[in-house]
């Protein structure tokens, strides 16, 4: 058998290590993790529990019969009365359908998801003081998910994280040195190359080199684009046929996972792309204390399985 060799992965340009160790996936274990997941409570998200009074929006139909919600976030870690911890939570429930995964949801739904997403974003982005907009996804008890209904979230505060904060210093350096976007050129090459999961006019994903989950995905618009909000129609509808690819593949490996897209308000030279890491990777003690990942399965790996 031949011998699996580690190989250490910086990030493209951020300064990030990964330690791909194909051979370490086969290391003995002892210990088996078992997820129990039992519902204590009728779901708050099913049409005929809803709260009607923190309904933002509703798309499709009246009454109990819609396809989206927009909720206000019942217990949210910031409100815009609070100047201590200032921001705004909403929820967006994803289909009525309880028990159904986001990958399984029709492409048509997960279309009018994103665009949710995008009128939200918008109207959010007006709200004084708001600097960064957060759009997010826990699929699974691992991801921390609380409720098992499908639904994402938007997080939205005056307070930019720092790894934003240090992704955009390092992007306007790159681009400053290189005349060109940054991702721009990530995804020039990753599509020519065994990463690549998807392309086609208008979306490209792949499995980023220094990959820091099993099986991370990344989607990114081809046109330079800063937020969800300027994504044209062919680009939602591209954009939702290889999300539900992606996340159906996931469910298939029953995955836990998290997706996530950012945007900066005051900044309008980003890149639009969301991220999908998938939670099957414990971070234990080298994770932890020097920050540099392992990961056993390699993003070349994890492209060829999207593929299939």
């Amino acid at each position: 058998m031949p011998k699996i060799i580690s190989e250490i992965r910086k990030s493209y340009f951020l300064n990030k290590y990964v330690i791909i160790t194909p051979g370490r996936a086969r290391r003995p274990r002892d210990i088996h993790e078992k997820t129990m997941v039992e519902r204590t409570k009728p779901c708050v998200f099913c049409p005929e529990n809803v709260e009607k009074d923190i309904l933002v929006k509703q798309y499709g139909g009246q009454g109990d019969d819609w396809n989206v919600l927009v909720l206000k976030n019942k217990y949210p870690a910031v409100t815009l009365n609070n100047k201590r911890a200032y921001g705004t939570q909403e929820v967006i429930v994803e289909t009525p359908i309880h028990g159904l995964e986001f990958g399984e949801i029709n492409e048509g739904q997960i279309e009018k998801i994103l665009r949710v997403y995008a009128e939200r974003t918008a109207a959010i982005s007006k709200i004084k003081r708001i600097e960064y907009i957060l759009v997010f996804k826990n699929n699974g008890s691992k991801a921390g998910a609380s409720i098992l209904h499908a639904h994402s979230q938007i997080f939205a505060t005056d307070i930019l994280p720092v790894d934003v904060y240090e992704e955009l210093k390092l992007a306007k350096k790159y681009k400053l040195k290189n005349k060109t976007c940054p991702y721009c050129d990530i995804l020039k090459s990753e599509i020519k190359g065994p990463r690549k999961i998807y392309t086609d006019k208008y979306i490209a994903a792949f499995a980023p080199y220094a990959s820091e989950f099993h099986y991370e995905a990344w989607i990114f618009t081809k046109r330079h684009l800063d937020n969800i909000t300027r994504l044209s129609q062919a680009e939602f509808k591209s954009f939702a046929k290889v999300l539900k690819k992606i996340l159906l593949k996931l469910h298939l490996l029953d995955l836990s996972y998290n997706f996530f897209m950012h945007q900066v308000v005051s900044e309008p030279d980003q890149h639009f792309y969301l991220k999908i890491q998938p939670r099957e990777s414990i971070w234990a003690g080298i994770e932890l204390g020097s920050g540099i990942v392992i990961n056993s399965i390699s993003p070349e790996v994890a492209a060829a399985y999207y593929q299939k």
